[in-house]
């Protein structure tokens, strides 16, 4: 579940209060932190449009959180989509002038059409960042965290319910490490110069 305190189903991460615990997969001020990354890679955006299908994910929590970083100097504008038409066509729109970029928003539409998003970024020359799965598959990069073990770690939560505890009292868990992943062909292909620096924090890059 993404941002359960955004979405009102628990009081708070360490005191849920209520029937509802479990593990977060990601807040709303992480795509603040994709904002920075993206426009470190690249520095020339100065318009990003968020991509997302609004029947499988809540935007507006995370336009607040990447509006509200500082001085990086770009705009954000929603960008819902609901197939591979649409796509194109919010990528084209942001690609029509110079200093365009974008975020996916880690839902489940996004991840199924990743190879259109891919490829469209591609022909648009527009840089990305989301999920592992976009770098993995051509797009730019992403810093996100290994979903396989957080959702393991969900049996030491079942484990207690069976033994009486209570979701009010077991705190709302959040992913504790996170990877960088650059694609260095694709951003060679965009013409971008990645920074020495930040390929020294990569956990992965492609090339």
């Amino acid at each position: 579940m993404a941002d359960p305190v955004g979405l009102g189903l628990v009081r708070s991460l360490s005191r849920p209060g209520g029937n509802i615990t479990g593990f977060s997969s990601y807040d709303a001020a992480m795509m603040g932190k994709w904002l920075q990354l993206l426009k470190e890679v690249a520095p020339n955006i100065t318009r990003v449009a968020i991509i997302f299908n609004p029947d499988t994910a809540f935007a507006p929590p995370f336009l607040h959180e990447i509006e509200a970083v500082p001085s990086l100097g770009v705009t954000v504008a929603l960008a819902p989509v609901h197939d591979d038409t649409s796509i194109e066509v919010a990528f084209a729109a942001q690609a029509r002038e110079p200093g365009g970029g974008l975020i996916i928003l880690p839902d489940s539409f996004n991840s199924t059409h990743r190879d259109v998003i891919v490829a469209d970024a591609a022909r648009h020359g527009l840089p990305l960042i989301g999920v592992d799965i976009f770098p993995k598959a051509g797009g730019l990069m992403s810093y996100w965290f290994d979903s396989v073990k957080l959702n393991a770690q969900a049996a030491s939560y079942i484990d207690r319910f069976l033994r009486g505890a209570s979701p009010a009292d077991l705190p709302v868990q959040e992913p504790t490490r996170y990877s960088l992943i650059i694609n260095l062909k694709t951003a060679n292909a965009l013409g971008l110069t990645v920074p020495p620096s930040m390929l020294d924090l990569a956990d992965e890059v492609f090339e």
